[in-house]
């Protein structure tokens, strides 16, 4: 995991500790003041909410407890693709350039130009040069591309 996607994470479980499980809590108290808790809508939402965020909860303490944060900026500049590197892609078809950092599943966003270690051009560059060509099997057919760049920003 990236250091962005691990402080993410963080800033997603601290709001979730603050301030949801609280608005939970004293939703299910107004609830149970209403009376007859079997028939009850708004108790039973409330306690769905709970579960929903207390699993929510214990999913990103264990991500945060197993994964490795990988600080890129640290790590020497050796012109190979590897885990948290940004690649500027040019398609040999098309002449058009790409540019992704190679990301933990978690934080992938393709919009915001961030893959997934496990996506089919990931595994395409991973280990590669700059000046090399890769040919990546996506599902519209094969695409081939040139290592342009690879920085650790």
């Amino acid at each position: 995991m990236t250091m962005a996607g691990a402080e993410r994470l963080r800033s997603e479980l601290h709001e979730l500790k603050t301030e949801k499980r609280p608005a939970i809590i004293e939703a299910i108290a107004e609830a149970r003041e209403h009376g007859d808790l079997k028939e009850n809508a708004e108790y039973h939402a409330a306690r769905e909410q709970q579960g929903f965020c207390e699993g929510r909860i214990k999913e990103i303490e264990g991500k945060l407890a197993d994964s490795e944060i990988i600080d890129i900026t640290k790590i020497p500049v050796s012109g190979k693709v590897i885990f948290g590197a940004t690649v500027t892609l040019i398609n040999l078809d098309t002449e058009k350039t790409v540019k992704y950092q190679v990301v933990g599943e978690d934080e992938a966003d393709v919009k915001a130009g961030k893959i997934s270690v496990g996506s089919p051009i990931a595994r395409a560059i991973m280990g590669k040069e700059v000046g090399e060509e890769v040919v990546v099997n996506a599902p519209g057919g094969e695409i081939e591309y040139e290592i342009d760049e690879v920085e650790h920003i």
